[in-house]
């Protein structure tokens, strides 16, 4: 296949033909108007040909549609460049003997889905002894010790607790995203850290659905893991960077 990575379009059936799929709730009563209405509006975002593949009622005057067409732009992908995090990533035995290896004693870390996020799922995957995707939870890694805080935990109480253990990482989730909670929720966590001087005594890592490394960095943040994200690259991360850090000292 000889694709052109200076004019990257959507693949269907053939390449370069442009095809998307694309899902959205309209507040109109289900009927033919409706069906209109959604392909109208794919129109007016750019694609050609719209056509309503699936529509559904879902009550009290809301429609939901799935509507096919074929997109005309195109990206650059030879120009995209986004900050991801680069450490090496290692396996469950290697990030162990790199402990034991260049750091010399156990790893503390302590994990929390924080705010009002009662979704313990993200920091279950990366905390839990049992892990996630056939990886092993960082309760697992005998040289480290981790502690999850649950679900709900305010900020300050995570903090407190990261003092109280001597933690070297605060891992946060956010899963719940409306109206960027998860946002406001990780930019005073950061708030609360500089205020108490703390900040740089900490490695602090967030995870998330709407998390990227990129967005991460923007909120003051060490890094950011994205959604599949499992523990082996996290831990490799922060272990790397902790080596970093004390031989700096």
């Amino acid at each position: 296949m000889n694709v052109d990575f200076t004019r990257v379009k959507p693949y269907g059936d053939t390449l370069n033909d442009g095809m998307v799929q694309l899902s959205f709730t309209l507040p109109v009563p289900y009927g033919e108007e409706a069906r209109e209405a959604a392909r109208q509006l794919a129109a007016k975002m750019g694609m050609d040909e719209p056509q309503v593949y699936h529509m559904k009622d879902l009550g009290e005057g809301f429609s939901f549609f799935i509507v096919y067409g074929k997109c005309q732009h195109t990206v650059d992908y030879t120009q995209i460049r986004v900050p991801k995090v680069e450490s090496k990533v290692m396996n469950f035995y290697e990030i162990n003997q790199y402990i034991r290896e260049k750091i010399g004693r156990k790893i503390v870390v302590v994990g929390a889905c924080t705010g009002t996020d009662a979704h313990t799922v993200g920091i279950d995957a990366i905390m839990n002894m049992k892990g996630y995707h056939g990886e092993y939870g960082l309760e697992r890694y005998p040289e480290i010790d981790a502690y999850n805080l649950g679900s709900q935990v305010p900020n300050e109480e995570l903090i407190k607790k990261a003092i109280e253990l001597n933690a070297d990482v605060l891992l946060v989730s956010q899963v719940v995203t409306q109206k960027g909670v998860h946002v406001t929720n990780l930019t005073h966590l950061v708030e609360l850290l500089e205020v108490e001087g703390l900040r740089d005594r900490f490695i602090l890592i967030c995870g998330g659905p709407r998390i990227s490394h990129e967005l991460a960095l923007e909120l003051g943040f060490d890094a950011g893991f994205g959604p599949g994200s499992l523990a082996p690259q996290v831990a490799s991360y922060f272990v790397q960077e902790i080596a970093k850090r004390e031989q700096k000292k």
